[in-house]
């Protein structure tokens, strides 16, 4: 099924390694973001998990919740967290900080749209990409974006992403090429002119342009 943004994400009910979970009451009043994987044991995937585990304070944060995806069952989920915290070089007495969801039979990976067709695994399926939805508090998809199974995921552009959505939220603003927390954002050009002072109290710069069109507009 087509994912669009701004559209009720698909609710599931699956096995995780903490159980089973309604996807939607399981979000709760938080955001997640839900990223899958090609399958356990694997070099790239073993990297991002690790990744994800050491980032779940800066995901908490945010109040946002991530849950993985990967096509294999709970008991190989359980035996590869292993591997992910020794990779991670995380502390093992704690429990694994995040639930990763069992799609062996590979049904997430269609209902979702997120096969792979260029990579093939030794049975002749194709694998799950990697692919990331942010879904907000009321269950709608903010962004997704497909990777690749060959390609890791850069996560720090994933917390940055949602910082953008959080801030952008707010209202009236959006966020340029390469934003980071605390630049400048953007006015957006459907904000009348008479308005500027309102809603940005610290003030608007224009940007001349050849153009002499006023619609580059920057506010703290």
């Amino acid at each position: 099924m087509a994912l669009n943004l701004g559209e009720p994400f698909p609710n599931f009910t699956a096995e995780t390694t903490v159980g089973t979970i309604d996807f939607h009451e399981w979000i709760g009043d938080s955001w997640a973001v839900l990223f899958s994987h090609p399958a356990d044991y694997t070099p790239v995937c073993t990297t991002e998990l690790a990744a994800v585990a050491k980032l779940v304070p800066e995901f908490v944060k945010r109040n946002v919740k991530p849950i993985a995806l990967s096509c294999d069952t709970v008991e190989s989920h359980l035996g590869w967290i292993e591997d992910i915290l020794a990779y991670g070089e995380l502390v093992t007495d704690d429990p694994f900080p995040f639930p990763i969801i069992d799609d062996s039979k590979r049904e997430l990976a269609v209902k979702l749209s997120m096969l792979d067709r260029d990579e093939i695994n030794e049975a002749g399926l194709p694998l799950t990409c990697r692919a990331v939805f942010i879904i907000d508090p009321t269950k709608k998809l903010r962004l997704s974006i497909l990777y690749p199974a060959t390609t890791g995921r850069n996560f720090a552009e994933v917390l940055r992403a949602i910082d953008s959505l959080q801030v952008t939220d707010e209202g009236n603003v959006a966020t340029p090429a390469d934003w980071m927390p605390g630049d400048t954002c953007m006015v957006q050009p459907s904000v009348p002119e008479d308005q500027l002072a309102t809603l940005f109290p610290a003030g608007v710069t224009n940007v001349t342009l050849p153009s002499g069109k006023n619609y580059l507009r920057k506010t703290e």
